[in-house]
């Protein structure tokens, strides 16, 4: 099979998860036609898969209306937040000292300053939770105000390219909560005491997920690990975060139709990435609990291929002769040794210590800050012929660990 009809496989897959299926947020119909496609596709390269599901919530909302004084100030529904309506004092908060002696009890309290820098990490999120963003969820609990208000900037690092960010993003957080720029958050601050009205529908909708788990190999005593996230933030195409991943390793499959080598391959579509509970990731880890040190070493693939970017690449604790063997399969497609980052599905494996290795764009900074999680996230963006490069660096993988 040529690379050219490998790149036009890969742009028709592109299509079929970032435009044909609207929405591939956990728990909503896209989600489910995304992980349908993907099973349905990889068994017909001769992979047998298994597609556990858990449990899940989507999130339907409307619109939200903040006035003070007879003005309008623009505001979005944090996600999964309960409904709200109601008329209540303002409180405004800006540091962890003040918000320990506010009294917000009942009342809106808006969070800007520092205690709105950045994304909270879910209250249950189980793999990165700082002590400061458990200690913000446990006061706001413990004082129960009625509703939240969170002023927010820009911040890459934990929300990607989406401005204003939502500062909670949490189903297991039970008091009703918007988001707006920090720039109306100051026209906001001037009613400080004052009663404004909020009012905004909003529905959690119990819900299932899967993951898919592709394999072909004579042995799973010994497995090699290919995966990528399927799942997108809600109202983004999620091209590039991370379609071109779970197309990849859908390239990848079609690569290996013939393969029935000893080594066993297992191909992960992951279903939580960019889901507040990390429930497929979870799920993966609990089923393979007792196995986990059967898996030789795991390749994520993550942002890749943009169409500004070379492909990036990045080890993470493999043994020395792999490296110097894979950095050789890299450099031939002209890939890049990358810095490490961590905010990805192969994390899950390092803090388990199996070896991993990280695929991406050069510039990951660049489509965090400007591109992941909004709606520029489109398939324009994408060169196929680097995805295909990609996928035959991840045979010549398959094939060199197989001859070990």
């Amino acid at each position: 099979m040529t690379e050219a009809i490998v790149a036009k496989r890969i742009e028709n897959y592109l299509q079929q998860l970032c435009i044909k299926i609207a929405n591939r947020h956990v728990g909503s119909p896209g989600n489910r036609a995304a992980t349908d496609f993907f099973a349905r596709t990889i068994e017909s390269f001769g992979f047998q898969t298994d597609c556990p599901q858990f449990d899940c919530i989507d999130w339907e909302h409307g619109e939200v209306w903040l006035t003070a004084s007879e003005q309008y100030f623009r505001a979005l529904v944090g996600p999964y937040s309960p409904p709200c309506q109601l008329k209540a004092a303002l409180v405004s908060v800006a540091t962890m000292k003040a918000l320990a002696t506010a009294e917000i009890t009942g009342k809106i309290v808006l969070l800007h300053g520092e205690l709105a820098k950045e994304q909270l990490m879910p209250k249950n999120f189980p793999f990165y939770n700082p002590e400061e963003h458990r200690q913000i969820i446990r006061i706001l609990e413990e004082k129960s105000p009625a509703a939240i208000v969170a002023a927010t900037e820009r911040n890459p690092t934990t929300a990607g390219g989406v401005y204003p960010f939502p500062l909670i993003e949490d189903g297991d957080f039970d008091i009703p909560s918007v988001y707006m720029k920090d720039t109306e958050g100051k026209r906001l601050l001037q009613f400080d005491g004052a009663e404004i009205e909020l009012a905004f529908e909003s529905r959690r909708i119990p819900s299932t997920g899967c993951n898919v788990i592709a394999r072909k190999g004579r042995d799973f005593s010994a497995r090699l690990v290919l995966c990528a996230h399927i799942d997108a933030k809600k109202g983004t195409p999620g091209a590039l975060d991370n379609a071109t991943g779970v197309v990849v390793l859908l390239a990848l499959a079609e690569l290996l139709r013939d393969y029935s080598g000893k080594l066993g391959v297992e191909i992960v579509a992951f279903n939580g990435e960019d889901y507040y509970a990390a429930s497929g990731q979870i799920q993966y880890l609990n089923q393979n609990q007792h196995q986990l040190d059967t898996i030789l070493m795991a390749i994520n693939i993550d942002g890749a291929g943009y169409y500004k970017a070379r492909t990036a690449y990045s080890f993470y604790d493999l043994p020395v002769k792999l490296e110097s063997a894979f950095e050789n399969i890299f450099i031939k497609q002209n890939f890049v040794k990358g810095e490490p980052w961590y905010q990805g599905d192969h994390s899950i494996f390092i803090q388990n210590q199996r070896p991993a290795i990280a695929i991406t764009s050069e510039n990951l900074w660049e489509l965090s800050t400007h591109i992941t999680h909004n709606p520029k996230d489109r398939p324009e963006l994408v060169t196929c012929e680097e995805l295909v490069k990609i996928a035959v660096s991840l045979q010549d993988i398959v094939n060199f660990l197989g001859r070990m």
